[in-house]
């Protein structure tokens, strides 16, 4: 695999996203409802990021205990005390992150995965960043700029790594159509590509740029990572059209 985010910078991440992510939900309160999650409200917002701030730190204990739901977390907490239980467990995850034994034989779940330590400080890194990204949304009422999200240029080119080798080669593809599909992805601030064929129900990613692909996915490396996240609409689309509303249509990473 690739070389993933260092994972004292991953602790930086999540610490930097977690604060980021109270504080915007704080402005937006607690009913405000979350474009970029159609579904939700800052609340449920709040609720699930701090759910899996708790799954991750059981995960590094060995706790199979099932973690509340976001349902039980609504009916249990208060709307005016909920950032504070966030950020309660933000605390908890990155003191487990800082004390637990490196070599920990946690799960993980991610194709192409750095050991269950790193793999969780990387994943919340990402989750974390992403959901207050969804925040910032919240506040703004619209999908946040790449300039508004400040997301820095490390985290992206990770980001977007973990998202096309770990999580969408998993299973069957929802991008697959009757004819096959060469995507290449191309930050124009890094010496980086990823190019994904999409064939026979699958999807896989390379870690190069093939002069082949039928459609380019352009943009910086903050707009790629918001962008195939779902969290931002400042994707270039060159070549085959469609295949970036077929992306914003299907391409989605759920909690199951």
């Amino acid at each position: 695999m690739a070389d993933p985010l260092p994972f004292d910078r991953c602790l930086e991440v999540v610490e930097r996203a977690g604060s980021d992510l109270a504080d915007r939900a704080d402005t937006a309160g607690p009913e405000v409802p979350v474009v970029s999650c159609p579904t939700w409200s800052v609340a449920d917002l709040v609720a699930h990021q701090g759910m899996v701030h708790r799954w991750a730190a059981a995960n590094l204990r060995l706790d199979e205990t099932p973690v509340p739901s976001t349902t039980d977390i609504l009916g249990a907490v208060p709307a005016e005390e909920l950032t504070d239980w966030f950020r309660e467990g933000l605390g908890q995850l990155l003191a487990m992150l800082g004390t637990v034994d490196p070599e920990v034989p946690a799960a993980v779940f991610l194709r192409d995965a750095p050991a269950p330590r790193h793999f969780w400080a990387r994943r919340q890194a990402h989750e974390t960043t992403i959901h207050s990204v969804d925040a910032l949304a919240g506040v703004l009422g619209r999908l946040p700029t790449a300039e508004e999200a400040d997301v820095a240029l490390d985290v992206a080119l990770d980001g977007i790594d973990e998202l096309l080798t770990g999580f969408y080669p998993r299973g069957r593809s929802k991008l697959a159509g009757d004819e096959p599909l060469t995507i290449g992805v191309l930050p124009v601030d890094a010496d980086r590509a990823w190019t994904m064929q999409v064939a026979d129900g699958r999807l896989t990613t390379e870690r190069r740029r093939r002069p082949d692909a039928g459609t380019a996915l352009t943009g910086t490396a903050a707009q790629l990572y918001l962008g195939l996240w779902n969290r931002g609409a400042e994707i270039t689309e060159q070549g085959v059209p469609g295949v970036l509303d077929r992306w914003r249509e299907v391409q989605r990473v759920r909690w199951s």
